[in-house]
């Protein structure tokens, strides 16, 4: 039997010139679905699903376009088969380039991901899961190759001016509910403290985030993830829980209570906390406090200082 000639299919891209000229900083895809393989905290390799852009520039301004399915297959093939680290963004890259060697010098990478960490109890044998939202980002230039590491650590934030206001009521109902020229009853008073007679006010604390965005050294071999969030996690002191018991709760009231900060308390504390990382070049971050007393957030925003680095305009790039 005769086989059926292959069809000549059409390739406007290639083919056909665009109406109108002209070179294009960044053309391709985002959102693009694909697993990807992260080396855990404890040294085991995990898939996990991600979302994907991929970019490459368009110099030549009389070509219609680019060749987005090489750039999906690339990723398909480098991203499954590749532990996440910057060698493998630089292959990945590489292969764009590669595959648009007349029509691109510039090419990028972004892949989003959960980066899921078991955490014991603050007090109790319990533990469970927390999930850190963590984006990898790969851009080459001249064949020079920057990357950059966003995480979002959430904690818990006590509002200094609260709990000094609060104090302050206790001390007012302390001295109505104990009369001055009467003899303190030390069982009395202990009984009054346990009650909510007596500790009538309370501090406003909220659930707060710490947004990262970390350049890393071009020397560095590896995703240095739980390094970030460890570090960012001991300088702020109360990561939010996962398992809680009663006794691991009394244990995070504590944590807040030795622990009372403003926007811009914390912010302090992560800037000084990535100073101390030999593997950032550059960092940029912001502390987001999700105020409890009104509707708006109290936000602060940090950089390492280089003169020529992140500054604090890239408040704009994120509006959680």
């Amino acid at each position: 039997m005769p086989q059926t000639p292959l069809r000549i299919m059409p390739d406007i891209a290639n083919e056909a010139r665009p109406h109108v000229e002209g070179a294009l900083d960044w053309v391709g895809m985002n959102e693009i679905e694909l697993p990807v393989l992260i080396k855990a905290h404890d040294g085991t390799v995990t898939q996990v699903p991600a979302r994907v852009t991929a970019f490459v520039n368009l110099k030549q301004p009389e070509v219609r376009g680019i060749h987005m399915s090489r750039l999906y297959l690339h990723l398909d093939e480098l991203l499954t088969s590749e532990v996440l680290a910057p060698a493998s963004l630089h292959n990945v890259l590489r292969a764009f380039l590669h595959s648009h060697a007349d029509l691109s010098d510039h090419a990028f990478v972004e892949i989003r991901l959960d980066y899921l960490v078991r955490r014991p109890a603050l007090a109790s044998d319990n533990a469970g899961w927390k999930r850190y939202p963590v984006t990898v980002r790969g851009i080459m230039r001249q064949n020079q190759l920057e990357t950059e590491l966003d995480v979002q650590i959430a904690y818990s934030s006590t509002c200094p001016c609260s709990a000094a206001l609060a104090r302050q009521l206790i001390q007012e109902r302390f001295e109505r509910d104990f009369a001055p020229d009467q003899p303190l009853d030390r069982d009395a008073v202990y009984q009054w403290l346990g009650s909510e007679q007596g500790i009538c006010a309370t501090p406003h604390s909220q659930r707060s985030h710490a947004q990262l965005r970390l350049r890393l050294r071009a020397d560095h071999a590896c995703l240095p993830i739980i390094q970030v969030i460890d570090s960012v996690e001991e300088a702020l002191k109360t990561p939010v829980q996962t398992a809680v018991k009663r006794e691991d709760e009394q244990a995070f009231a504590r944590l807040n209570g030795e622990n009372l900060m403003f926007c811009e308390d914390a912010g302090r504390r992560i800037q000084k906390a990535l100073n101390q990382l030999d593997f950032v070049e550059d960092f940029w971050a912001r502390a987001v406090h999700y105020e409890s007393l009104h509707p708006h957030n109290a936000v602060s925003v940090v950089t390492k200082g280089l003169p020529d680095g992140y500054n604090a305009t890239r408040i704009f790039d994120w509006n959680a």
